[in-house]
């Protein structure tokens, strides 16, 4: 018999909390973007804050469906995404891109994103707040940019008691 596997930890984020972890990426944001490619709908938030201090003023977005989860959850890993809405190649063609969301959990998200940015003549760098190397399915890749390593299930204030969408909290959680 197998042990019962606990449910990922939970760690509750509050704006303050944003605010600090974008205060520690833009030192490490040490050369020039000439655009960014914002992940909806994670990385708005970080994204805008980004291309507010950093001054970057072609901010384009891109949405990103992978199929629904499959019978076989493995599977259902390696299915290929649907670029709901992506910036026309002109857009990118020889720009320096930050491509931001607000983690790399799988990585498939960002990983889609960067590849396209790169195969349209772009030249893609990725960034996120939280990067979780126990659940990424790209052992040797990791964001060129974050602002913390973590294993847990991260609640961002965006995502608190937000319509259909909304994070419940349990009791014992706080922000």
């Amino acid at each position: 018999m197998q042990p019962a596997q606990q449910p990922p930890r939970r760690v509750f984020l509050t704006w303050d909390d944003i605010d600090r972890l974008v205060d520690r990426l833009v030192p490490q944001l040490d050369r020039e973007f000439d655009a960014m490619v914002i992940i909806t709908r994670g990385g708005l938030v970080p994204g805008g804050m980004l291309a507010e201090a950093m001054n970057i003023t072609h901010v384009l977005t891109a949405a990103v469906d992978f199929p629904a989860q499959l019978a076989n959850q493995k599977q259902s890993l390696f299915s290929w995404p649907e670029f709901i809405q992506f910036p026309a190649e002109d857009k990118l063609v020889g720009r320096a891109t930050l491509i931001v969301d607000d983690v790399w959990g799988s990585g498939r998200t960002i990983t889609a994103v960067k590849n396209r940015v790169s195969s349209a003549g772009g030249f893609p760098s990725t960034c996120v707040l939280h990067f979780n190397p126990y659940r990424s399915l790209f052992n040797n890749s990791k964001p060129d940019y974050y602002a913390e390593v973590t294993d847990a299930r991260v609640i961002y204030p965006w995502e608190v008691d937000r319509g259909a969408d909304r994070i419940l909290l349990g009791e014992g959680d706080r922000l």
